[in-house]
C-alpha cells in the first residue's frame, strides 16, 4: 500500500467513518475502492495546489450577528465588523500568507469537484482572548461563524464543536430527520439539508480542526462524496498555518 493509502486507512478508522462505509447508505463502492478514490483525490488535489493560480485572499470576512449570550447566529443579519484572521493568526506573515493561498486553494478544488453549497476548513487554535475555538481560515458560501468555541457545553449544541473535541466525524444526509430524532443542530442557514464534519488530524494523532461541507440537497454524502472529503482531510493538516 502507498503512504496515502495506509494514511487514507488510518483515518477511517481513527475518525469513526470505517463503520459508516458499512451502512446501507453508503453501499455504492466497497471498502478498497474507498481508499482506492481517496488517493485519486489526493493526487489530483496536490497537482491542483502547485498549478492553480492563486486567488485573491481574504484577510477579513463578513459574519452574521451572534444571538444573545453569542449561543447562534442571526440568519441574514450581517454584523457590521467583518471578521480579521490578522489578530488570531498573529499578523499577515509571509507564512501565514501563504499558508491561507493553499487552503483557498484546497477550498476551489473541493468547490469544484463536489459541486455542494458550502464548505469550510478550521483550525483549532487559541482566539486573542485565550480560549480555544475552532477558526474559519477558508471557505465559500454563504456568510458563517468565524469562531466555534472547543468545550463541553457549546458541543451540546454544535456538530462542529463536537468533532473538533472528539475526533469522531459525523454525518448528516438529512438534517430535518436527525432533528425530528432529538439531534442537537447548530442552524446558521435554514436551507441546509445536509451536512458532514470531520476531524483533521497532525502526524502524531492530535485534533487540528475539522472540515465542514454542507448541502441545500438532502443525502449527497455517499461514499464517493465521503472519499474526496477525507481526501482534502488528509492534505489540509500540512498547509495550517
Amino acid at each position: 500500500m502507498s503512504d496515502v493509502s495506509v494514511a487514507a486507512a488510518d483515518y477511517l478508522q481513527r475518525s469513526g467513518l470505517a463503520a459508516q462505509f458499512t451502512d446501507a447508505q453508503f453501499t455504492d463502492v466497497q471498502g478498497a475502492d474507498v481508499i482506492s478514490k481517496v488517493q485519486q483525490h489526493v493526487e489530483a488535489l496536490q497537482a491542483f495546489i502547485q498549478t492553480a493560480a492563486a486567488p485573491q485572499l481574504q484577510w477579513q470576512y463578513k459574519v452574521p450577528e451572534l444571538g444573545e449570550g453569542g449561543a447562534c447566529s442571526l440568519f441574514g443579519q450581517l454584523s457590521e465588523q467583518p471578521y480579521d484572521l490578522t489578530a488570531i493568526l498573529g499578523g499577515q506573515t509571509a507564512a501565514n500568507q501563504q499558508a491561507l493561498t493553499a487552503l483557498s486553494k484546497i477550498a476551489a478544488f473541493y468547490r469544484q469537484q463536489s459541486g455542494l453549497d458550502w464548505f469550510g476548513i478550521y483550525q483549532a487554535r487559541p482566539n486573542v482572548a485565550g480560549e480555544p475555538v475552532l477558526v474559519k481560515l477558508a471557505y465559500y458560501g454563504a456568510a458563517s461563524r468565524a469562531e466555534f468555541p472547543l468545550n463541553s457545553d457549546f458541543a451540546k449544541i454544535s456538530n462542529n464543536s463536537t468533532v473538533g473535541l472528539s475526533g469522531t466525524a459525523k454525518v448528516i444526509n438529512d438534517v430535518a430527520a436527525y432533528l425530528g430524532t432529538g439531534g442537537e443542530y447548530y442552524t446558521c442557514d435554514p436551507k441546509v439539508q445536509a451536512e458532514a464534519c470531520l476531524p483533521l488530524f497532525d502526524q502524531s494523532g492530535k485534533i487540528t480542526g475539522i472540515v465542514d461541507a454542507e448541502d441545500f440537497n438532502k443525502n449527497v454524502f455517499t461514499t464517493d462524496a465521503l472519499a474526496l472529503l477525507v481526501a482534502v482531510c488528509l492534505t489540509v493538516p500540512a498547509y495550517l498555518p
